[in-house]
């Protein structure tokens, strides 16, 4: 085998996506689809910022082991005004011990992320000339909950 560099990673942005109320479409033969809706947000990071734009979502899948399926689909828009376009799919894996308390609309963020694996894998797409490099990029993301909404930190594989 080929020696290669490590896996490396830099900080591409930090994400809020406010939710809609969820819409559960319902146990299907591959499990329970749930829509969760973006309503906006915000991203920053040190090349790039906005505002996530309401209308994309997450059409994630629970299986019966109790695990998430992400399937998400987001508009964002840049501060200098570009349409990028970025989708990830993912896992959310919660220990049998903590879906309980993952359950309870309260005790759910006070539950540290760290407990849970949630792990995303964005790629993006755009017509913006000064942002064509996102064409080109892998990403990773580590997911948390937040009031109203879920949050990423984003970084660039490199």
């Amino acid at each position: 085998m080929k020696a290669i560099g490590d896996i490396e990673t830099t900080h591409l942005f930090d994400i809020v996506i406010d939710l809609n109320p969820r819409l559960n479409i319902g146990d299907g033969p591959l499990g329970r689809r749930i829509l969760f809706g973006a309503a906006g947000g915000t991203f920053e990071g040190p090349k790039l910022r906005g505002e996530v734009l309401a209308g994309g979502g997450d059409w994630a899948l629970f299986r019966a082991d109790g695990a998430m399926t992400l399937d998400v689909r987001l508009t964002l828009r840049t501060h200098d005004d570009a349409l990028v376009h970025m989708t990830y799919g993912g896992r959310w894996i919660t220990p049998p011990e903590l879906r309980a308390d993952m359950a309870d609309p309260v005790k759910r963020y006070q539950v540290d992320p760290a407990r849970y694996y949630f792990r995303t894998n964005p790629l993006f797409e755009t017509g913006a000339k000064q942002y064509a490099w996102l064409n080109d990029i892998v990403c990773v993301g580590s997911g948390y909950l937040i009031e109203g909404g879920i949050a990423y930190k984003v970084s660039q594989v490199t």
